[in-house]
């Protein structure tokens, strides 16, 4: 499918009065843009644009999801938090919760804070990368809907579940390991049925135990009506430790839901009894460790650089001239995009102007309608 790059500005200023169009208070819709951009800044394109329209515009129209986000503290100590979304901007809730997390670790050493009732907080890096600006460690994680199977089974009893930890280092870009404790996401076979690329062997398995393979669109209609589930890290079985990627699933599982009384597993598909559309109460936590509470954030920076630039110098395998560490990759991807803008398929073109009609922001003309 062809691609059209669409500049920063349009991007933001349109995303923008889209959200606000549907109800997002502009005193929070910055949030919301910022996280969503930023997936595309770093070449996440399965949480970026990809997933404006329908994951968050059509989830508001639908009533599943409030444009308004009532942040709620239900409890509170000098360290910890528990907060109700209420089914607000996954964004908005998810950004005011780490800024609670990083500034309690400032005053105390660290601070973690846990959400219940959530929406899509957009990529899991964002948080980790706003506690490493301020010199912080930080770690996160969410559930999501039931789409993976443990190791030895076959239905979808847990989301993609990141675990996701950012650490300050010198370098122009900070360690950040973001992914899924499955092989693939949700996102990522969206995105392959948009582009129309097969799914990869091995990341998907059906009821009877075998692997699916081919269109991308079958696979997520199999995954959506249970009869095909995600695999964990490692893969079918335990031969290539899928186990250790249903055990990190589980954590994440467990502390999105057990600190903060959350939802879980298979009540989180966004459907009620009857099959109709309900919010997906999600559950998130946020940890910051302020680096100035231990020996500084100077000798932290330097020495998590000495400790990755290490790793890069090691010996290559045959073929290979350069090792990344994580979040380099991400980094390079910023340094390409920065003066152009984000690359928009054919899919998402549509889309774009499908809102744009229906909201009636006829002061957008894309570059792909020429």
């Amino acid at each position: 499918m062809a691609k059209v790059v669409l500049d920063w500005k349009t991007l933001h200023d349109f995303v923008a009065d889209a959200f606000m169009g549907v109800g997002v208070p502009a005193d929070e819709v910055e949030m919301v843009v910022d996280i969503l951009l930023e997936s595309d800044r770093r070449g996440i394109e399965s949480h970026g644009c990809n997933r404006f329209k329908p994951i968050y515009i059509d989830r508001i129209k639908a009533g599943i999801q409030q444009a308004v986000t009532n942040f709620e503290i239900v409890k509170e100590t000098s360290t910890t938090a528990v907060v109700d979304g209420h089914h607000g901007m996954g964004q908005v809730i998810g950004y005011k919760s780490m800024k609670m997390a990083i500034e309690k670790a400032k005053q105390h050493g660290m601070g973690m804070v846990v959400v219940r009732n959530s929406c899509h907080y957009g990529i899991a890096g964002y948080y980790a990368t706003m506690a490493c600006k301020e010199g912080c460690i930080g770690i996160t994680g969410t559930n999501a809907r039931p789409s993976v199977a443990p190791t030895f089974g076959v239905e979808g009893m847990f989301g993609t579940n990141p675990l996701t930890v950012g650490i300050p280092t010198d370098e122009e870009f900070d360690f950040l390991i973001d992914c899924a404790s499955s092989i693939t996401q949700n996102g990522k076979v969206e995105y392959y049925e948009r582009i129309g690329e097969d799914v990869h062997p091995g990341t998907i398995i059906d009821t009877d135990g075998n692997p699916v393979e081919g269109d991308a669109g079958v696979a997520l209609k199999k995954i959506r009506n249970g009869t095909a589930a995600l695999t964990t890290l490692g893969g079918i079985g335990e031969e290539l430790g899928g186990y250790k990627g249903y055990g990190y699933a589980m954590v994440v599982e467990l502390l999105s839901a057990v600190l903060q009384d959350g939802w879980y597993g298979k009540d989180l598909d966004g459907k009620d009894e009857n099959g109709n559309a309900r919010p997906y109460h999600l559950g998130h936590f946020f940890i910051a460790i302020d680096t100035n509470h231990f020996l500084g954030e100077d000798l932290c920076r330097k020495k998590a650089g000495d400790i990755i630039r290490a790793v890069r110098a090691s010996k290559k395998q045959p073929g290979q001239d350069h090792i990344y560490t994580a979040g380099e990759k991400e980094w390079l991807v910023w340094q390409q995009r920065k003066d152009s803008g984000v690359p928009i398929n054919e899919s998402v073109q549509k889309e774009f102007c499908q809102v744009r009609d229906e909201l009636g922001l006829t002061q957008y003309k894309f570059p792909w309608e020429n």
